[in-house]
């Protein structure tokens, strides 16, 4: 079979950019070994984070530090023997974390926030997905007063870009989410009114797939290792034994995108941070009608289609490790503390990798070497956010037309 395009890759950032491609008249097949959106586009907190205008950078406070390097927190959690592993990515983590080079990341993310919502939003209408969206915000929320009057003074702030948002005393958030009453702790909170939540991020992307195909695009499952190189163009066997051949192939295979810019020569500084989430029901009479986030524990609790879903924060360990639950442990035991979680869903909690970079922003462009291959990943926190906006970048860029934003700051060579 011979199509223009191969997209490897079937999650969030996969799929919207075979979407892209597709809407520009490019005949394109979609490949993963598994079914779309169920890797680590299904275990996000269900944030079209429209509100993330800064990058989450590694802390250069000497107290944050110190208090991190205990491995008592909820939010960060390490492997000890893990570190030793990463610890020149860590290095590079922190000094692209300064504020000049945070200053830098941020410009040049800042178009694909802003456009976050209104290209979901296009799919959203086009896939007959909005059963699955709430256009409500999400709420963070303080239980110290100091941190919360920070947090206000940060929030209004970020009011230059544009976002809308509503500063909530305490009585104001209990009104909003009167089931955390009973714990006599909340300080205040900021409820973030552009962003929109999803019930189900893994029904999200399948909807999206759908779209793709519906407009006459080939899903097939495959292993992205097996790809090779032709003489006109990248080939591909499926599982049933088909070869695909396409003049250009797309590497959208997040944190396993290693598998294939690696054995090609390209030494780029992909790392994962872990995380983990777990769905409990949600108690008669005591909804949670928002997504929240515990600012100072670092965990969000979402209401899902099925229950409450619980997202920790980052935990480095080796990709292939084994599960740790203590960082979920902690988390539990904080929210427990605040809201009446009921039991949870599931026997065992998921884990998921986050593919991040070590300067904040992901790797959307052609690789230098390879004609015809071009990479997408690298999302960090954002994969379910920035999803649509960076496959609309790519998309752009692969049909020479002129782009939304620019893309340079995003191409592979910065590290090359």
């Amino acid at each position: 079979m011979k199509t223009d395009i191969l997209v490897l890759g079937a999650g969030i950032v996969g799929v919207s950019a075979a979407i892209h491609l597709q809407d520009r008249g490019r005949s394109v097949v979609l490949a993963d070994r598994g079914e779309p959106g169920g890797g680590t586009s299904y275990g996000n907190a269900g944030l079209i984070e429209r509100s993330s205008v800064v990058p989450y950078a590694f802390p250069r406070q000497l107290g944050t530090i110190a208090k991190y390097a205990l491995n008592g927190s909820s939010d960060v959690r390490y492997d000890p023997t893990y570190l030793p592993r990463i610890a020149a990515w860590l290095a590079r983590y922190w000094w692209h974390s300064s504020p000049t080079n945070l200053e830098k990341a941020t410009r040049a993310l800042l178009p694909l926030i802003e456009a976050s919502v209104t290209e979901h939003d296009k799919l959203i209408g086009r896939a007959g997905a909005s059963d699955l969206i709430h256009a409500r915000g999400w709420v963070s929320f303080y239980k110290n007063p100091g941190r919360f009057e920070a947090a206000r003074a940060e929030a209004e702030s970020l009011s230059a870009h544009g976002l809308a948002i509503r500063i909530l005393d305490a009585r104001e958030f209990l009104a909003l989410e009167p089931a955390f009453a009973a714990s006599g702790r909340i300080a205040g909170g900021v409820h973030w009114l552009d962003p929109k939540t999803v019930t189900d991020p893994q029904a999200l992307t399948a909807a999206y797939a759908n779209l793709f195909t519906t407009a006459g695009g080939t899903v097939v499952r495959a292993d992205a290792s097996a790809l090779r190189q032709e003489k006109n163009g990248w080939s591909i066997t499926t599982d049933e034994g088909e070869v695909i051949e396409a003049a250009e192939v797309v590497i959208a295979l997040g944190p396993q995108s290693g598998l294939i810019f690696r054995k090609l020569g390209y030494p780029l500084p992909l790392a994962v941070k872990r995380g983990y989430h777990r769905h409990y029901a949600q108690r008669e009479g005591q909804p949670l009608g928002h997504s929240v986030v515990d600012e100072e524990a670092g965990y969000v609790l979402a209401p899902m289609a099925r229950g409450i879903r619980l997202t920790t924060g980052i935990e480095f360990a080796a990709p292939d490790a084994p599960p740790n639950t203590i960082q979920l442990r902690r988390d539990e035991k904080h929210a427990r503390a605040l809201f009446p979680l009921g039991e949870p869903v599931e026997v065992t909690p998921w884990l998921g990798l986050r593919p991040c970079l070590p300067d904040m922003r992901p790797v959307i462009g052609p690789a230098p070497r390879h004609r015809g291959l071009w990479f997408n990943f690298g999302h960090a926190h954002h994969g379910l956010t920035l999803g649509p906006a960076s496959g609309r970048l790519l998309a752009e860029q692969m049909a020479g037309n002129d782009t939304f934003a620019d893309p340079k700051p995003f191409h592979p060579h910065r590290f090359l």
